[in-house]
């Protein structure tokens, strides 16, 4: 059906087509329509779930745990400073091998207090063991979402999953949406170490040097094993469904000399960049990343890259930047751009393509 939607209500959407047994909610802006809109197909009767208003954003994710390993589908939001809130669960959660959606809407850290987009509260979290893919429109806030149930509970994943899309310029903007009839797209859920109260038993959480990191490798050798699942995700999406995602969104990169790589929004305002330089006779590219764990190859030999991040590690620098340059030993020009919702345009990225200087950083905005 198609229809017109925000980001979080395409978000709410698409967790209630996964039918999902429990809810875990707590409001935080710019996340909350989310939570706000499953409360109403709650109500209303469209989604059949126990909805569970939790106190803070820990015991939320404490929540959609406990549910998880007795055996229902979990779903959650939050944003910024309650996904700080969660990170001890967040460890958790991929530790005890549960696959919890949770949607993450972008959002700055303080202080000082700013509710607009910034992506350093997820790039903050890239350690606890979750996937992490984000999106650009509402149509793929939508399908990310979906498709996040069906790889996070594959058994050869098993992993918690975090769908990011950014506070209010995709959150609260408005977009066509086409919703789909899911059908066995999801599989009923099914954890093969889900609590049987039938058979009661005793759980030893304490684990020995020599069985704990046996633990932290079955966690990796998953989320090597998760880049096959989300390819073959995203294969079986586009043959039911018609729309085709990958690792990444390329644009105009077959024949470019220089590529524009960012995440969300930012990536998607590249392309109108790439077009404007295209006009001058500037080969150039745009690679928006989707998926940040389980970080993709890029194959970006022979070409120049510009790095735009939307966040910042400090006495580090841009994280996607420094990531790139380890994974692919490429020196991007690296790009501080559009913390706490720096109004970023394509002129502005087309500026960034034509003063790029590899191995280079510079801060949008600041002057030396």
């Amino acid at each position: 059906m198609l229809t017109i939607a925000t980001g979080n209500k395409a978000v709410a959407a698409a967790a209630r087509e996964a039918r999902p047994g429990v809810v875990a909610a707590y409001p935080i802006t710019p996340q909350t329509e989310i939570v706000e809109q499953l409360a109403t197909y709650v109500t209303e009767g469209s989604l059949d779930a126990e909805y569970i208003p939790v106190e803070s954003e820990h015991s939320a994710m404490a929540a959609c745990i406990g549910a998880s390993v007795a055996g229902a589908r979990t779903f959650t939001a939050t944003s910024s400073h309650g996904l700080l809130y969660m990170h001890e669960m967040l460890f958790w959660a991929a530790g005890a091998r549960t696959p919890v959606v949770m949607a993450n809407v972008n959002r700055a850290l303080g202080p000082g207090w700013n509710t607009w987009a910034e992506h350093t509260d997820a790039l903050a979290q890239r350690d606890t063991g979750w996937l992490q893919v984000f999106v650009g429109s509402v149509q793929e806030a939508y399908d990310a979402t979906l498709m996040a149930f069906r790889i996070s509970e594959d058994e050869r994943v098993l992993l918690p999953v975090m769908v990011n899309l950014d506070g209010f310029t995709l959150s609260h903007i408005t977009q066509s949406l086409e919703t789909v009839e899911v059908g066995d797209f999801i599989p009923p859920y099914s954890l093969p170490h889900a609590i049987d109260v039938s058979r009661p038993r005793g759980y030893g959480t304490l684990t020995p040097p020599e069985a704990y990191y046996r633990f932290r490798w079955d966690i990796e050798r998953s989320m090597r094993a998760s880049r096959e699942v989300i390819r073959e995700t995203e294969q079986e999406f586009a043959r039911r469904f018609g729309r085709v995602y990958g690792p990444t969104e390329d644009y105009r990169c077959d024949d470019a000399d220089v590529l524009v790589v960012a995440l969300g929004t930012l990536g998607k305002e590249a392309e109108v960049a790439v077009d404007l330089l295209r006009d001058e006779g500037v080969k150039a590219g745009s690679m928006r990343l989707r998926w940040l764990r389980p970080f993709p190859a890029l194959d970006l030999a022979g070409r120049d890259v510009v790095v735009i991040d939307r966040d910042y590690s400090f006495g580090f620098g841009g994280v996607i930047a420094h990531s790139i340059r380890s994974t692919t030993r490429t020196e991007p020009f690296s790009v501080i751009a559009g913390l706490g919702g720096q109004e970023v345009t394509y002129d502005d990225i087309a500026r960034f393509v034509r003063q790029r200087e590899a191995g280079a950083e510079s801060w949008f905005g600041v002057s030396d």
